[in-house]
């Protein structure tokens, strides 16, 4: 999976001409109103959300633990450069997102009442002409919200109460459900505007604290700097007391985590940029594009920068912590650290639950249309409660798993209708 989806980052950013060049006209693109919007037309209708509310969608659904927790574990099995690795990754990502997002846009299909419908099931289906294919997309996309989206992210809460404040697992469960379940119930209209909001604030709450950090660490940050680039490339003794690395090490758990925390080759992205009421194809998925820049490129990277610098700084404070939770150990340098990286985890992965909960409503509308829709809601309610009681070892294994299903045949249908994207 990592050579497929590595390959693919790196075809797709030539035939496309180096996309990433564009980064800075695609983050002004998601803050300024399109003069092109539908809501004009749609303005009443309840199934169309603002190019940035598509793009607070996704990153709502990416910006996950793994950024946090994800960087972290990185850091500790493959040394300094595997965040190197991970940002190259985030940056060549870039490219693929832009892609399975320009062609979900333009197999996605016209609702009645206003606003479009689509993503990577729509364009096996209508493009490729695949049916089979795009069934058994749909199956992965509802079984990866069930797993990666939903139980997994639970858990990741009533963990970090539990340690924090020793909440009951249960109580945390039924509280994180009933929140969920008021944002869900409202449509994707509801789920947009919460996203909209949470997901800035939540960002820039978790980039202030890393600055301050950063700042604490500022005469060590050069060094880190030259640490993770150097480590990215060649073998290192022990780093920080037990973390030792080797170029494989570096390179294998830096560019696993860059994959699969921006998502870019899973096509899920893709599902909420075709909901964005634009009839421009280029802009809206140069808008989606900038999720994967926020989410591996920036938030990865910072966090990255934080854990090293803070090792280079206090070797010692990192004794005693499990490869999970070097970012912990680095949240100690400011007041009540801890209880500022929990309210950041339960944000993320309140986030999470929500962005995912979208995507796997719109892979069960396609399956048994509107009908399925209120099951699978109180399904993804209820294996949240169940997320947040039970241990999950095995379901990350299952995650990893439905994500490499999700995987193939969205880049099968991306490299048949590569001629399409523009």
């Amino acid at each position: 999976m990592l050579i497929v989806l590595l390959g693919t980052h790196i075809y797709f950013t030539l035939h496309l001409k180096f996309p990433q060049k564009k980064i800075l006209s695609a983050i002004k693109f998601s803050v300024m109103p399109d003069p092109n919007a539908l809501q004009n037309k749609f303005k009443n209708n309840k199934k169309s959300i603002s190019s940035f509310a598509a793009l607070s969608t996704t990153l709502a659904a990416t910006l996950g633990t793994g950024n946090i927790v994800g960087v972290s574990t990185a850091i500790a099995l493959g040394g300094p450069g595997a965040v190197f690795w991970c940002w190259l990754t985030g940056i060549l990502g870039m490219a693929t997102s832009y892609a399975e997002c320009y062609l979900s846009f333009l197999y996605r299909i016209p609702q009645p009442d206003g606003g479009y419908i689509g993503g990577p099931m729509y364009v096996l289906k209508n493009g490729l002409k695949r049916k089979k294919l795009s069934i058994f997309y749909a199956l992965c996309t509802i079984c990866a919200a069930f797993g990666v989206g939903c139980t997994t992210q639970s858990n990741a809460i009533t963990q970090t109460t539990t340690a924090l404040w020793n909440i009951s697992p249960s109580i945390v469960g039924i509280t994180v459900s009933i929140l969920c379940g008021f944002v869900i119930i409202g449509g994707i209209r509801s789920i947009g505007n919460i996203c909209s909001k949470l997901v800035p604030i939540m960002g820039a709450f978790y980039i202030i604290c890393c600055l301050l950090l950063l700042c604490i660490n500022h005469s060590f940050l050069i060094l880190a700097i030259q640490y993770i680039v150097k480590n990215a490339f060649c073998s290192s003794a022990a780093f920080g007391g037990f973390i030792g690395s080797s170029f494989q090490l570096a390179a294998r758990y830096g560019i696993a985590r860059g994959l699969f925390t921006n998502e870019a080759g899973l096509g899920s992205a893709a599902i909420a940029s075709s909901e964005a009421d634009t009839k421009n194809p280029k802009r809206q998925a140069f808008i989606q594009m900038t999720a994967t820049f926020w989410d591996t490129v920036f938030m990865c990277a910072i966090t990255g920068l934080v854990i090293v610098s803070n090792i280079l700084k206090n070797p010692s404070s990192i004794q005693g912590y499990s490869h999970a939770n070097l970012t912990t150990a680095a949240f100690q340098c400011l007041p009540y650290g801890d209880t500022l990286l929990a309210v950041s985890l339960i944000a993320f992965a309140l986030a999470t639950l929500i962005g995912w909960c979208f995507f796997g409503e719109r892979a069960t509308y396609f399956l048994f249309g509107e009908k399925g829709k209120k099951q699978y809601q109180t399904i993804y309610l209820f294996m949240i409660y169940l997320g947040a009681i039970m241990s999950l070892d095995l379901a990350w294994e299952l995650t990893d798993l439905i994500n490499a299903c999700m995987v193939i045949p969205n880049i099968i249908a991306l490299f048949c209708l590569r001629k399409q994207i523009k």
